[in-house]
């Protein structure tokens, strides 16, 4: 244990191994051998959802719809197409991220933290640089919404990473908003059931940044987890992202689709449902050569709002199988526990 911590210790943010670049992976950073990736994985076959066709008509949005909610039921994940989003801005924000990972220590050091409350910090592993169990990764958060509240906060270097950054959230945020009426529409409780609860709610965007790892087969860029939000919405710069088949009992690899976003079931989604949707577990893994980023918008609720089970989809039949929670009952959990170690959020939450 203690050499565990010692080891960690040596890693922590700012002299982490990601960020030194070293040539060999350090005791703390590997995994048991029980957990490893695969570095030829199965390819998960994940729906492909053609976004645009909500707008097409009753039939048309019908149709995607129960695409919405089979693929809701059977991963808690799906890809989409046809968002609305140009491409330009998909590219100019991940190149941005790329930019700010690139920038001398003592520039990332300006936002370096390991306080999770914190709306803007700088990070490596999965929750902070002292994780018992260390993860090849280089993070940026911060919170995106209201825009005009946050975006003065972030980085000014890049000198365009607030204008190009703050383009993406904000065309996301309003995609989040469609994407949380078709999944509300699917679960039969009507398309303006979350609306102005997730319009006023929280977005936090996770930079993620995950270098060449010279022993690819016994770390992670990050561990097994479900997200705390209702929704995220990922884009990606090249392949990584491994979601767990329940079924199957299988990690398989998420197939790169160039223009697609990613979209994750949160626990709060899972809750809302009553159990019917499931948040889905997901890890990252990693690459002998190629650097990996990828950007993470989170969707919630308010800090202090509580998330609980729509009354619609609770009868004799069906009794709720989950306790409230908010935002910030998250914030607390994390702060205290090593979701490294199996420790899951929405397991506190299950009666």
């Amino acid at each position: 244990m203690d050499d565990d911590k010692s080891c960690s210790s040596s890693f922590s943010t700012g002299k982490s191994a990601q960020e030194r670049g070293l040539s060999y992976v350090p005791g703390c950073y590997v995994i048991p051998t029980s957990h490893r990736p695969s570095l030829t994985p199965d390819v998960a076959n994940v729906p492909i959802i053609d976004f645009g066709k909500l707008k097409q008509g009753s039939h048309e949005r019908a149709i995607v719809i129960q695409e919405i909610r089979t693929a809701c039921r059977q991963l808690g994940f799906f890809q989409i197409v046809n968002h609305g989003i140009c491409q330009s801005v998909l590219d100019e924000a991940l190149a941005s991220a790329s930019e700010f990972f690139k920038l001398p220590g003592s520039e990332k050091a300006k936002f370096m933290s390991n306080d999770v409350h914190k709306p803007v910090r700088y990070g490596t592993s999965f929750k902070d640089g002292t994780d018992k169990i260390q993860f090849w990764r280089v993070f940026l958060k911060h919170y995106a919404h209201p825009l005009a509240d946050w975006i003065n906060t972030w980085p000014n270097n890049p000198f365009n990473y607030r204008e190009t950054m703050g383009k993406y959230c904000k065309e996301v945020k309003k995609l989040s908003l469609e994407i949380t009426e078709a999944i509300t529409e699917s679960l039969g409780i009507g398309p303006t059931y979350m609306s102005n609860k997730l319009e006023d709610g929280l977005q936090v965007i996770t930079v993620n940044c995950y270098p060449p790892c010279p022993n690819p087969e016994i770390a992670l860029g990050l561990p097994p987890h479900s997200d705390y939000s209702c929704l995220t919405i990922v884009l990606q710069s090249c392949p990584g992202l491994e979601i767990m088949h329940a079924e199957e009992g299988a990690w398989k690899q998420v197939p790169q689709l160039h223009g697609a976003l990613q979209v994750h079931v949160g626990d709060h989604f899972e809750v809302l449902s009553n159990g019917l949707y499931k948040s889905v577990v997901h890890r990252t893994t990693l690459n002998r050569e190629r650097t990996r980023i990828s950007i993470a918008s989170l969707h919630s609720l308010g800090l202090d709002e509580k998330m609980g089970t729509a009354k619609e989809l609770v009868d004799e039949e069906h009794p709720g199988r989950y306790k409230e929670s908010s935002f910030k009952d998250f914030l607390n959990f994390l702060s205290t526990n090593d979701l490294a170690e199996g420790k899951s959020f929405i397991n506190t939450l299950k009666i």
